[in-house]
């Protein structure tokens, strides 16, 4: 068994602005930086009761700045891994939420329709995007058989982990928590999914937006 955790970048202001990433390199704003370094010191404690073998993340800025200070404090390689990314949403990206009908109501429908086969313009189905990121997580967990790894990667990512672990078809509505800088713990054994723990936003409860180090 490997027991992967999985953890949502820190804020960014198009996280604030509910503006839709997807593949856009949008950077950490300052309190998605403070996440991080909060996000380091927990798991750096979590560490003195089983080390983590290998630290993935997404090669989107937004992942690779909130596990950089993670990978330093636990004297880690941060593995940049491309099939970590958000779902690629073509022209909605950078589009705000209460913006995607009026600007792209074909494109919106498609998205919001979520059938798994329905195209989206200059992006990925739901299909394509829950098999790469399927492929990706179990990849992960084969190649370290018995450890423990970090993953940081995208709400989206953490939405299709919560379905395919408990059996949640894709055309149902999210209902997962998908929190920045959380942290998820998944065990991954012969291509099965369990979840362990989900949306522990401890080390970051009592930090304000306003709290700018």
């Amino acid at each position: 068994m490997t027991e992967i955790w999985l953890i949502r970048h820190g804020e960014t202001d198009w996280n604030r602005a509910r503006r839709l990433q997807g593949w856009q390199d949008t950077p950490l704003n300052a309190h998605g930086v403070n996440q991080a370094r909060r996000l380091a010191e927990r798991l750096y404690e979590d560490a003195r009761n089983g080390a983590f073998d290998a630290l993935y993340s997404s090669d989107l800025q937004r992942t690779l700045h909130t596990a950089e200070p993670a990978a330093a404090r636990l004297d880690l390689r941060v593995r940049p891994e491309p099939g970590l990314r958000e779902r690629c949403y073509g022209v909605l990206e950078g589009v705000t939420m209460d913006r995607l009908d009026v600007e792209q109501p074909e494109a919106a429908a498609a998205w919001k329709s979520r059938e798994p086969d329905r195209p989206l313009d200059g992006g990925e189905t739901l299909r394509q995007f829950h098999n790469r990121i399927v492929a990706t997580i179990d990849d992960i967990g084969e190649r370290h058989g018995g450890g423990r790894v970090l993953v940081f990667t995208h709400g989206g990512v953490l939405d299709i982990v919560w379905r395919h672990a408990h059996g949640i078809p894709l055309t149902h509505a999210r209902d997962a928590a998908l929190l920045n800088a959380g942290v998820n713990r998944l065990a991954v054994e012969n291509r099965k999914w369990h979840v362990m723990g989900w949306g522990d936003v401890t080390h970051i409860a009592t930090l304000s937006a306003d709290d700018i180090v």
